[in-house]
């Protein structure tokens, strides 16, 4: 079984920056397509980022240039850099892990089989 924990979240002034944090624990995270969602305030869960397990990523295009997620094997942990903030990036955030290696797109919340339990983003204007 494989737990997320996310931490990082926080309240940051447009344009400015976070690094959010996923701690894997149970299995290593180079077992799984590992992601990025979120989830503005009323609105549904979206798609923000994934990271294959070879390595390469992809982003919405609301965040491409912006977000880049990063990866430590040392500390079993994915990260999530968020640049040039703006009020639109408010959500609670949430790592999840798709145990499905072969998947051909990634950006569908039905694919991931684990979830962490979300951190709050608030960018104020």
């Amino acid at each position: 079984q494989v737990q997320l924990v996310e931490s990082g979240g926080g309240l940051v002034q447009a344009g400015g920056s976070l690094r959010l944090s996923c701690v894997v624990s149970g299995r290593t995270f180079s077992n799984y397509i590992m992601a990025w969602f979120r989830q503005p305030p009323g609105k549904e869960r979206e798609f923000v980022g994934a990271m294959r397990v070879d390595g390469r990523k992809t982003y919405v295009d609301s965040v491409k240039g912006r977000f880049t997620i990063a990866s430590d094997n040392a500390k079993n942990t994915i990260y999530l850099q968020m640049n040039s903030l703006n009020p639109k990036d408010t959500a609670v955030y949430y790592c999840a892990a798709d145990s499905y290696l072969w998947r051909i797109t990634l950006d569908a919340e039905s694919n991931y089989n684990y979830w962490g339990q979300g951190t709050q983003v608030t960018v104020s204007s």
